[in-house]
């Protein structure tokens, strides 16, 4: 059995811990709510732009030239990965890097086996997770939630669409958590290149997207397409900082909880050890007594 200092210290560091993991709730709530804003905003623009280029397009008399959206013969893949900087949010960073693993070995595991799958990591723990697996890493914008901006977002994306557009990558996918509520993350593995031209529904008639373009619906595209390709990895950074606070929250939460349970259960043992030392002590005294009686 443990020594009373020993289950006293354990007390007091259990303590301090339910006070920091308290603390990083709180923190992670302040935060969650303003993330939740952002992507609550974004959520709207970024659909409404997506339906708009279906829309030209579909409406489109001409097929508009794109680098993005061109489809090669895969060979060379990039793998955009958004996962935190920081720990302590439970499964958030693993479940990540597990569907990335995964999306590896189903659909691209020639490639990765002749080295050919790299990592565009936005978030430093899935930075870290790959470059252990062995994977080529480019982390240059792993600190993006230090200053979360769609400017910062942006130039990402440029970076991307250049590779792409220059024949460096066949294809780019985006993996990332989709923030549903503070308790559940949905993981989402989308093509983000090269485009690929939506067909118009039977609903959409062409009469219904035979517009007059001005300035030509050429200009138009070539400013939608990029446009649109930006919003979509912003959304998705959005969507993973706010999957990101609620997960930490969550796991906060918890560990609050067990801390208490632990605490319970360490006083307990404080208390049985206190009393088995004072029925001792008590014995010892009487032990002596009954010596002194006798002699």
């Amino acid at each position: 059995m443990a020594s009373l200092k020993e289950v006293r210290n354990r007390i007091v560091s259990v303590n301090s811990t339910q006070q920091i993991t308290k603390a990083m709730k709180m923190v992670a709530a302040a935060k969650l709510r303003r993330a939740q804003e952002n992507i609550l905003q974004m959520r709207p623009y970024a659909q409404k732009l997506g339906e708009m280029l279906s829309t030209v397009s579909a409406g489109s008399e001409s097929s508009v030239d794109s680098p993005l959206k061109v489809v090669r013969s895969i060979e060379k893949v990039l793998i955009v990965v958004v996962t935190s900087d920081r720990g302590l949010c439970g499964a958030f960073n693993t479940n990540v890097v597990k569907a990335t693993v995964q999306l590896i070995e189903d659909k691209y595991a020639a490639q990765a086996a002749k080295g050919d799958v790299e990592i565009f990591a936005i978030g430093k723990k899935g930075a870290e997770s790959f470059s252990r697996r062995g994977f080529k890493v480019n982390s240059t914008y792993t600190d993006l939630f230090t200053r979360l901006s769609f400017v910062a977002v942006k130039e990402a994306a440029e970076i991307i669409m250049t590779a792409f557009s220059e024949g460096r990558y066949d294809a780019v996918d985006l993996v990332y958590n989709e923030f549903k509520n503070v308790a559940t993350q949905i993981i989402h593995t989308d093509r983000y290149l090269p485009i690929v031209s939506e067909q118009p529904t039977s609903k959409v008639k062409k009469a219904e997207v035979n517009y007059i373009f001005e300035p030509t619906e050429e200009e138009i595209l070539a400013e939608l397409i990029p446009k649109s390709l930006k919003i979509q990895l912003y959304r998705a950074v959005l969507e993973s900082n706010a999957s990101e606070q609620g997960a930490r929250m969550t796991a906060m939460d918890k560990a609050t909880e067990n801390a208490q349970e632990l605490l319970k259960e360490l006083k307990l043992v404080y208390n049985r050890t206190r009393q088995a030392a004072i029925t001792t002590e008590i014995l010892e005294i009487v032990g002596g007594a009954e010596a002194l009686k006798a002699s």
